[in-house]
């Protein structure tokens, strides 16, 4: 604390002056303070009301993405099911044909196998009969 120097009517007026002002200037410069510091205040709290806006705001897109994601999965699941499934209605058919083809096939095989039986005995029989023909040759009398 300070201390003043006396004079015969009191505190001398110019000591007790010159700390007034100092102290009127200390407190201004601390209301000035105050109200740089309210400022900055006010500014922050605007920022930050800005930021939490953002925020809500990315959080916002984020749910989006993360639903858009979800129903890009759910789709890209059903669509593999669904070319899985054409993929072995596909794949049946093609079997079914390629065993209707192969027994159509085993079919005409056999028929071909029965054939050739039956042109090897008539051919045989054919053989046989021009050879008895031959065998009578000799049997001819030429003579006569």
């Amino acid at each position: 604390m300070e201390k003043f120097n006396t004079s015969f009517t009191g505190y001398k007026k110019e000591e007790v002056n010159k700390f007034i002002d100092d102290v009127i200037k200390q407190v201004e410069s601390m209301i000035n303070n105050m109200k740089s510091k309210d400022l900055e205040i006010e500014k922050l709290k605007s920022e930050l009301e800005h930021y939490k806006s953002l925020e809500s705001n990315f959080n916002r897109a984020l749910l989006l993405a993360e639903d858009a994601g979800q129903q890009i999965r759910n789709s890209a699941r059903s669509e593999s099911t669904k070319l899985l499934e054409d993929a072995k209605r596909n794949a049946d058919r093609i079997i079914n044909n390629a065993l209707i083809k192969a027994e159509n096939t085993e079919r005409q095989a056999e028929k071909l196998r029965r054939n050739i039986i039956i042109f090897k005995r008539r051919l045989r029989d054919i053989l046989e009969s021009q050879m008895e023909l031959v065998d009578d040759i000799d049997h001819i009398d030429i003579n006569d």
